[in-house]
């Protein structure tokens, strides 16, 4: 495994193009504070330079909420939201630090959807973002790269990527719902039942039980 000294690029680091990008974002992005010794652990676990937009926001945030916090990027942990990008793919993308991971989770939202970069698992198109959407239990190829998803996140009019899924006040919602949990819907999103997002009973659970609840689900449904 490469050395702290070999991942942080003090020539070219990437951090301050994701910094403009949210100075100019259309959408709010809040930048959660890091801890220093516990983000160059997060960045030596994870193996990527301070050159790379991942490795910057690893490295100079706790992670960032986008849109009220209905979406988390993952960085190296802050007390609102204590996952760490490498903690966070311990046990589910890889069993050890440094393994290759058939994919990386790299942001959750607030309804139960994951954000990951395909590593070959999920199709053919390595270094691709997909979307594990919780109303149809499958993983969608979203045909672009961590650089642009992050302007995705910072630009994209939300509501039309998540048509349905916004119920009336979510806002506050989601503003007062810790970035480590997320919402279970009962009956659930990908029934037929759930044709109405507003009445639907929703509850917040930590978002380790939503991500094993809905891996489960995808692999009992096929």
């Amino acid at each position: 495994m490469r050395t702290l000294q070999e991942l942080v690029n003090t020539e070219d680091p990437g951090w301050p193009i994701v910094k403009k990008w949210i100075d100019q974002a259309k959408n709010k992005v809040e930048i959660l504070p890091c801890e220093r010794q516990r983000a160059e652990k997060s960045l030596i676990h994870t193996q990527v330079t301070t050159r790379s937009l991942m490795g910057a926001i690893i490295y100079e945030t706790g992670g960032l909420l986008i849109d009220n916090g209905w979406i988390r990027i993952l960085g190296s942990g802050s007390d609102r939201m204590k996952r760490t990008l490498p903690d966070w793919n311990k046990g589910k993308s890889f069993s050890e630090f440094g393994e290759p991971a058939p994919y990386l989770l790299v942001a959750d939202d607030a309804i139960g959807g994951f954000y990951a970069i395909n590593g070959g698992f999920l199709g053919e198109d390595t270094g691709n973002l997909y979307y594990f959407a919780p109303d149809m239990l499958q993983w969608i190829p979203l045909e672009m790269e961590y650089s642009r998803f992050l302007l995705f996140c910072f630009e994209t009019d939300l509501d039309e990527f998540y048509p349905g899924l916004r119920w009336d006040g979510w806002q506050q919602d989601v503003m007062d719902l810790r970035p480590d949990y997320a919402y279970s819907f009962f009956p659930f999103l990908w029934t037929e039942e759930a044709t109405d997002i507003n009445t639907i009973e929703r509850n917040a659970i930590p978002i380790e039980e939503v991500y094993s609840f809905n891996m489960e689900s995808m692999n009992i449904k096929g």
